[in-house]
Formats: C-alpha cells, sequence, structure tokens
C-alpha cells in the first residue's frame, strides 16, 4: 500500500510522521486555534501592507527591518504555542539535527539544487503571468526605493531578517500548518496545498499573479518538507531566497540611481 494512502492506519504526517488513528486525533479546538492563527495572520497581513513602505520611509530601514524580525519571533511564539496544544515538539517538525557532516553537506546540496529549481520555476511563471509589463517595472521600482537596503549595516539587517524569515516560514506554513491541516482533511497532499494556499493568500495584497506565484513558491516548499522529511533544507533555501532578494533589490537600486535602469 502507498506511503500516502488514505487508509487511517497506513497514513503518513507531513514530515513523513504517522497520521493520528481518530481516536488519537486532537480535540476539535486545536484546529480551531490553528484556524484563528491563520485568520490573524491574513489580518495583520492585509491590514498592515499597504503601510510598509510609508513605515520605512518615516522611520527608516533599520526600523522596519527590526520589527520585521520582532513580528516574526511573536509569530514563532504563537505557533509554538499552538505545536504545545497539539502536542508537537519543535526538534521533530524540524526534522531532528545533523548526524554527520555528510547529512549537513547533503542538506545543503538539497537546498541549493532545490533553490535553483525553484527560481527557475519563479521567473518562467512570471513572464507567463506577463509580470514584467511596463506597470509592473514601475510598481516595482517603487518597492526598491522604498524597502531596498543602502548600504552595508542595512544589508547585515536584511540578512538577519531573512534568515529569521526562513528559519519561522518554514515552522509555521511547512510545519505546524502542514501538520494540522493534514491531520484534519487525513491526506497530506491536501494538508500541504492548505497550507501554500494560506501562504498565498498572506501575500494577496501583492495582487492575484504574485499571490499565485507565492502558492506554488509554497507548494514546492511543502512538497520538500514532504519528500525530505525535514525542514532544514527548506529553512536554507528559504533564507537563501530572500537574502539574495535584498543584494539584487541593493544593485538595482543603485543602477536605477546612476541611470543604468530607466
Amino acid at each position: 500500500m502507498s506511503e500516502f494512502t488514505t487508509s487511517p492506519s497506513a497514513l503518513t504526517g507531513t514530515l513523513g510522521q504517522p497520521l493520528e488513528t481518530e481516536s488519537q486525533r486532537p480535540p476539535l479546538w486545536q484546529y480551531g486555534y490553528t484556524i484563528a492563527l491563520a485568520g490573524l495572520m491574513l489580518f495583520m497581513s492585509y491590514s498592515g501592507a499597504d503601510k510598509q513602505g510609508e513605515f520605512a520611509k518615516r522611520y527608516g530601514h533599520i526600523v522596519f527591518y527590526g520589527i520585521t524580525i520582532a513580528t516574526e519571533l511573536v509569530l514563532l511564539g504563537l505557533t509554538y504555542l499552538g505545536m504545545r496544544f497539539a502536542r508537537m515538539k519543535l526538534r521533530e517538525v524540524i526534522g531532528g539535527s545533523w548526524q554527520t557532516a555528510e547529512d549537513f553537506f547533503l542538506d545543503v546540496a538539497v537546498a541549493f539544487g532545490f533553490w535553483i529549481l525553484a527560481y527557475a520555476v519563479l521567473i518562467g511563471l512570471g513572464y507567463a503571468l506577463h509580470m514584467a509589463s511596463p506597470g509592473a517595472i514601475d510598481e516595482g521600482k517603487k518597492t526598491i526605493e522604498l524597502l531596498a537596503p543602502r548600504n552595508a549595516l542595512e544589508l547585515i539587517l536584511w540578512i538577519c531578517m531573512s534568515t529569521t524569515a526562513g528559519f519561522v516560514e518554514e515552522i509555521v506554513f511547512r510545519g505546524y500548518f502542514q501538520r494540522q491541516f493534514s491531520s484534519l482533511l487525513r491526506n497530506v497532499w491536501l494538508g500541504m496545498l492548505l497550507s501554500a494556499a494560506v501562504f498565498g493568500l498572506s501575500h494577496g495584497y501583492e495582487g492575484r499573479r504574485r499571490m499565485l506565484l507565492i502558492f506554488i513558491y509554497g507548494a514546492m516548499f511543502g512538497t520538500l518538507a514532504i519528500l525530505r522529511k525535514s525542514l532544514r533544507a527548506g529553512m536554507m533555501a528559504h533564507a537563501w531566497h530572500d537574502s539574495l532578494q535584498g543584494i539584487f533589490l541593493m544593485i538595482a537600486q543603485k543602477l536605477i540611481k546612476s541611470g543604468v535602469i530607466k
């Protein structure tokens, strides 16, 4: 029988752990907490989305990056509380620690290969969805002006913010949400897709096309978590992607100011 069969006795969890039998399933209020947390995240995302650039412009990038890191840590705390309710162990959700140097380098190699693949998919879909139109480019320039790091200190903070996001968001979406939704729906792939949908919706303020891209991006990370039975490689790839975005934004900002990009 397949590892991902819908038979209650053979169901496997998001990271390859057995899903609960009917008698072992958590009480419904635990799923209520999960849904409430997802709803809170979406509310906070949409209510503050149009103020990010304004906040960064008014208070400076250092304050903005610092508040973003603090917000991620609060989200981690709320997620950890939900994990305690569901009797999850953080170590198990992440997939344990590296036992050997070979394990570490294997995760590095997987993360790098996955990042290249994900980046290629996003670029291809971006062109397919006509996201390189003049209007989208103008909007991108505005984002660069408001949020891109401008000096070495801001770039270091951006990388710290990206590393924090890679760690926290993989635990939240591919760890906690994906496990809970898989348990609720009794299917790891449906749980993964629902978690990816929440991930995409949390960026819905960026427009429908970008939301679709982020949903696919989240589904790729969710699939990696299922196949690897670990979040470690996904955390690395997520942190690399966000960190390199900051470097690219910083370079683009300098090219715009110098007149190379118009």
